[in-house]
């Protein structure tokens, strides 16, 4: 005869092999969960070299880029009824100057200039948002398990969140930058994943994720214009 600790551990090793048994078909949904995310509009609209402290907290001075960009995008087919959110990040790549290469130094600079994090209907309550703004997107996405317009990203003339430097404290003059957009995709049950370079079974690559090169211009010297006075000869 079993005691009333046995069976209350039978119980909840059967309760437990059940929970564990769903979350590993609800994570295996995503994998045969068509994705299929595609840029239409990746491209600068201002850059600009500076010559100063790029955060509050820098001890010295040095060149910092300012990029602004536009970005349209559809990333809608990430967010499936196991989609909690979604972590969108800009980079601006370059190739290292041949001097580092030489020296054996990294081969491509990175650094993140804008993020956002997208939340599905079913976790839009973690959202950092005030008051208004959050119910708000809650009142949206009443009975929504997965909102088609979630994703669907048109940003115009953005100003990036973070400059870019460079630990030689010099970015001016910089040739071959691009930027790419990546995503990462955090489920409720099962593994992060992130933008992929080649086609995995129902999994597409991200289309159209890279803007076309441009160059960080030189820093603007002020120039003090000379005063002149006519009749004096100076």
């Amino acid at each position: 005869m079993y005691s009333s600790l046995v069976r209350l551990q039978n119980t909840f090793g059967f309760f437990t092999t059940v929970i564990f048994v769903v979350a590993a078909f609800i994570a295996v949904s995503d994998v045969v969960t068509p994705r299929e995310p595609v840029v239409a509009t990746l491209k600068t609209n201002q850059v600009q070299v500076v010559r100063g402290r790029p955060h509050y907290y820098s001890s010295k001075k040095e060149e910092y880029a300012v990029i602004k960009f536009s970005l349209d995008a559809d990333l809608s087919s990430l967010f499936t009824w196991n989609t909690k959110q979604v972590f969108v990040y800009v980079t601006a790549e370059w190739p290292s100057s041949s001097a580092a290469k030489i020296a054996g130094n990294v081969t491509e600079n990175q650094a993140v200039i804008w993020d956002t994090i997208i939340t599905a209907p079913s976790s839009d309550h973690l959202a950092n948002l005030g008051p208004a703004a959050r119910k708000k997107l809650l009142k949206s996405a009443a009975g929504k398990a997965i909102d088609p317009s979630r994703g669907k990203l048109s940003i115009k003339n953005q100003k990036p969140k973070y400059q870019i430097t460079h630990p030689s404290g010099k970015i001016a003059e910089t040739d071959d930058v691009v930027l790419k957009l990546h995503y990462n995709v955090q489920p409720w049950v099962g593994m992060l994943t992130w933008n992929q370079d080649i086609d995995m079974f129902r999994w597409k690559k991200l289309k159209n994720g890279m803007s076309k090169k441009f160059a960080l211009p030189a820093i603007k010297k002020k120039v003090e214009a000379k005063k002149t006075t006519a009749g004096t000869g100076k």
